[in-house]
């Protein structure tokens, strides 16, 4: 959490999007910024709880695949409304599903059985395979970027690897991108450091509401 909003901070410096896959050292969950904790807590009994610097619901990282996408204002993404933008990014998840051989589609309506978690149910454009959600996101944007943080419920019999390789190919086919491999530099890792320090790593943050 605190490299992706460490990478938000930076984003009018990097100065192009950025692409980032992650995973968990262990089970946790992340809820949105403006969540409650104590309805989170009550939720799930799955822990650390760990408030995300974006919106959205509560997402479990037991078995999930996660990235989070960082756009710098005057990128054409960044100027999308957040419907748009989200419609875009999984429009985008979905052909990389398509490559990998699976149907999904784009939910047409919201469907809540449990308010506020997020694969509980569905939001409008959030992706669904079998009748099932296997794809939502949460965003946040400033004046000076945007930061998408996405998860991924993976259907059986895909790797990780494979999909991470299915969504850099479709970004390639259906936005003309030339990938590049990156890492944090020292300015931004000490920021990053700085905000695990200052925030994330800190119980008072995470339940402060």
């Amino acid at each position: 959490m605190a490299l992706d909003e460490a990478l938000l901070e930076a984003a009018p410096r990097l100065g192009r999007p950025v692409l980032r896959f992650y995973g968990w050292a262990s089970p946790a969950v992340t809820f949105g910024y403006f969540q409650r904790y104590a309805e989170v807590a009550r939720a799930t009994g799955l822990r650390p709880l760990l408030r995300r610097p974006t919106g959205g619901g509560i997402v479990s990282h037991a078995a999930d695949w996660t990235y989070s996408l960082t756009i710098p204002a005057g990128h054409a993404w960044h100027s999308l409304r957040a419907v748009a933008s989200y419609r875009q990014l999984h429009e985008w998840v979905r052909s990389a599903f398509a490559r990998l051989g699976l149907d999904t589609r784009l939910a047409l309506e919201s469907r809540h059985p449990r308010p506020g978690e997020c694969f509980a149910g569905h939001e409008v454009a959030d992706v669904l395979w079998l009748g099932r959600k296997v794809a939502g996101a949460a965003q946040r944007r400033t004046r000076t970027g945007l930061l998408i943080q996405g998860s991924i419920q993976p259907p059986p019999g895909l790797t990780r690897h494979q999909w991470q390789e299915a969504l850099c190919a479709a970004a390639t086919e259906r936005f003309g991108v030339s990938w590049e491999v990156w890492s944090a530099d020292a300015t931004l890792q000490a920021s990053a450091d700085q905000l695990l320090r200052d925030k994330y790593s800190r119980a008072d943050y995470h339940q402060r509401r």
